[in-house]
């Protein structure tokens, strides 16, 4: 019978206190500002329209963007959304509710985890070390697929490497069971990937540590039968509503995307290397000690080493199926770093109570060079185009700029002169502040955001106008508007959609213009540079709201 080695499953510490403790920290840390800046588009606008429409409609087998059928993902995310906006509302906040929880969960579950499997001091570290990586924050702050999958990901693989560590019977069969649930909401989130990861870091493990046997001592049959009860009905009821479905969504969306490059999102094969380090920042100075110094391959090490060996194919083995994939975006690699986290934080437990190593002291130096550069960078942000930044957003920059040379510096030198406890405070503290801090910069980085422009036309609205947009489709404009909007001379991403209905307010510039000389009023919303194009050639536009980028246009003269 196969079981995970580590350390004893309990400790004579309560686990209490640190849960409660780093439930209510991270959860002020991931709360603060939710709902502080508008919806950006187009994710953001996409994930929350989609929900709302099925709240406001009652459909909710067959997603709908603006009307249109949009099969691209499976709908768990948007239930959760619907739930929201059925408990709070809509509102920007309601929509990002989901996202923030997920991340929190996940760092609570890798102290759990960390802690069970290694000690307590490691689950602690693992947890603040996720919380505070800066894609892994800034992605709890975004309505986006990404981090519910991500999260559901890891909470698959957790409950794989927990169940290991018991004997065959009914608390093994249990957590095995929760893993398949949990792949099995993950394939409902985002598609297969949420079955292929697992799988694929599973498999290459049991191969890497010649444990076959392990397949006949976790459960699958009645394990995918659990996956097939949760994971199917969904599929299957789609299909019976939509025909296209199989084709588009399984051969189309899972399988062209990886394969070609449909999606028009090239990156070179370094793209995520890049991600990775930036992404994982403030902690990425030390991965590469931390691999090295928790990650054995030699053929009796990796006996020893199994559960750092898990974790390591964990983060390579997603991070090489992403880059050799020709859709890449930089979200997809969230999955990865709950591995990280806990990597590093067990690296970080071993070296708590030691003077510093010749690692750490490079850790800390990385950290400093790579801190002050990041800061430099921060600075002249505003600088690029200063015409179209607040004078509030510069000072922003600033203040972000001199919060993270500050950190990084006295990080290191605190981290070579009282060890590391002494650094990861400085880093944990300084990082905390300087995430909230850019948290509430972003509605002044947002510039583009047309919310203004739509809460004003909604107060001009009337029973009978028309809302349209021409050569364009403004994500967020249905959104923001509450109501389904005429998209005209635009397809994008509703294309597949029009292949299989008929809707009446997805239409061509000729139709639109003899509606636009009815008697009917109806307000156009448009990028400036087609307003300036249009305007010699239709007179009966008179201009009633607009900004730098977008004119909000009627055929009605408006009365003074």
């Amino acid at each position: 019978m196969t079981i995970l080695r580590g350390a004893p499953p309990s400790e004579s510490r309560a686990w209490a206190p640190d849960l409660w403790r780093l439930a209510l920290v991270l959860g002020l840390l991931f709360s603060l500002l939710l709902g502080s800046r508008p919806l950006s588009a187009p994710d953001e606008a996409r994930y929350s329209e989609i929900p709302r429409e099925m709240v406001a409609t009652g459909h909710y087998i067959t997603p709908h963007l603006n009307g249109v059928t949009y099969l691209e993902k499976p709908p768990l995310f948007y239930w959760l959304q619907a739930v929201s906006i059925k408990l709070f509302g809509l509102s920007e906040w309601s929509m990002r509710l989901w996202t923030g929880l997920f991340a929190w969960i996940g760092c609570l579950a890798t102290y759990a985890v960390g802690r069970f499997l290694f000690d307590r001091r490691t689950g602690i570290l693992a947890s603040v070390i996720l919380a505070t990586s800066f894609l892994y924050y800034g992605m709890s702050r975004v309505v986006t697929l990404d981090m519910a999958v991500s999260v559901l990901i890891t909470l698959t693989l957790y409950a794989f490497l927990v169940a290991l560590r018991f004997p065959m019977g009914p608390v093994r069969r249990r957590f095995m069971w929760a893993a398949f649930a949990g792949a099995a909401l993950a394939v409902l989130t985002k598609g297969l990937i949420g079955i292929v990861f697992p799988m694929l870091i599973i498999g290459v493990w049991i191969l890497m540590l010649n444990r076959w046997r392990l397949l006949t001592e976790i459960y699958l049959p009645t394990g995918f039968l659990w996956f097939f009860v949760i994971a199917v009905p969904w599929h299957v009821l789609v299909q019976m509503h939509n025909p296209e479905f199989f084709h588009y969504y399984f051969i189309h969306q899972q399988f062209s995307r990886f394969l070609t490059p449909i999606s028009h999102r090239p990156g070179p094969p370094w793209y995520f290397v890049t991600v990775v380090l930036l992404g994982f920042f403030p902690w990425s100075p030390f991965l590469f000690q931390a691999v090295a110094s928790t990650v054995e391959f030699g053929r009796e090490a990796r006996q020893h080493r199994d559960l750092e060996l898990f974790l390591f194919l964990w983060a390579v083995l997603i991070f090489l199926f992403f880059s050799a994939s020709h859709s890449k975006l930089i979200p997809y690699i969230l999955p990865i770093f709950p591995a990280l986290a806990l990597l590093v934080g067990r690296y970080f437990a071993r070296q708590w109570d030691r003077p510093p190593t010749r690692g750490l002291n490079t850790g800390y130096w990385i950290l400093a060079i790579s801190g002050m550069v990041l800061s430099v960078v921060i600075y002249f942000v505003p600088k690029f185009r200063p015409s179209l930044h607040p004078h509030s957003l510069v000072i922003f920059m600033h203040v972000l700029s001199l919060i993270l040379a500050l950190t990084s510096i006295t990080a290191a030198v605190l981290g070579g002169r009282r060890g590391l406890p002494a650094a990861v405070v400085a880093v944990v503290a300084g990082f905390s502040v300087f995430l909230v801090t850019l948290n509430a910069a972003m509605p002044d980085l947002d510039i583009r955001s047309i919310k203004p422009l739509a809460l004003a036309l909604k107060q001009r609205l009337k029973p009978g106008d028309e809302v349209a947009s021409y050569h364009a489709y403004y994500q967020d404009l249905p959104f923001y508007l509450r109501r389904i909007v005429t998209v005209v001379n635009w397809r994008g991403e509703l294309g597949e959609g029009l292949k299989y209905g008929h809707y009446p307010w997805m239409i061509r510039g000729p139709t639109f213009w003899k509606q636009w000389s009815s008697h009917r009023t109806i307000y156009m919303m448009t990028p400036r540079q087609e307003y300036d194009h249009l305007l010699p050639d239709h007179r009966n536009m008179y201009v009633v709201l607009q900004n730098p980028y977008n004119v909000v246009v009627c055929n009605k003269k408006p009365v003074s």
